[in-house]
């Protein structure tokens, strides 16, 4: 099932949790504890614009739908923007996995969430498991996709 952006809402919960540019993954954590029946997702954006490769990133969902708390400040059409999930995390887990890293490494940030080890690269960039593999390889084709239609359109 493909779920929508929805970016009224986005652009709501964004300015109630007062979401800041770059920080994709803080403003989804805030945005799932101020959002009832939310899931935190982390994964891959990818836009029609610049840059032409995968973006880490990370959003809400709502039954069906997108929420993206850092829209606001995504120069894009949200038309021309794809979501590829790696792993979505309920409340309960997501509350536990935050606690257990404050605890275990307090000097580093929590966010993003990887899961459980071994960690594979993504070109220089070393991320999560199998699921952040099948996601950025799915956001790459669509990359791959967007770089042919505008090369046929020019």
């Amino acid at each position: 099932m493909n779920k929508t952006l929805d970016e009224e809402l986005s652009i709501k919960i964004a300015e109630s949790i007062k979401s800041k540019a770059k920080k994709p993954f803080n403003n989804a954590y805030k945005a799932a504890l101020a959002t009832e029946g939310a899931k935190y997702v982390q994964g891959f954006l990818v836009c029609w614009g610049k840059p032409h490769k995968p973006i880490e990133h990370s959003w809400i969902e709502i039954e069906d739908k997108i929420i993206d708390p850092t829209l606001p400040y995504l120069p894009k059409n949200s038309q021309e923007m794809w979501y590829f999930a790696a792993q979505s995390l309920s409340m309960k887990k997501l509350k536990a996995v935050i606690e257990e890293s404050k605890e275990d490494y307090p000097e580093d940030d929590p966010l993003p969430i990887y899961g459980d080890a071994p960690y594979d690269y993504y070109g220089d960039v070393m991320l999560g498991g199998k699921e952040y593999l099948e996601a950025y390889k799915a956001a790459e084709v669509k990359c791959k996709e967007i770089q042919a239609l505008k090369a046929q359109n020019n």
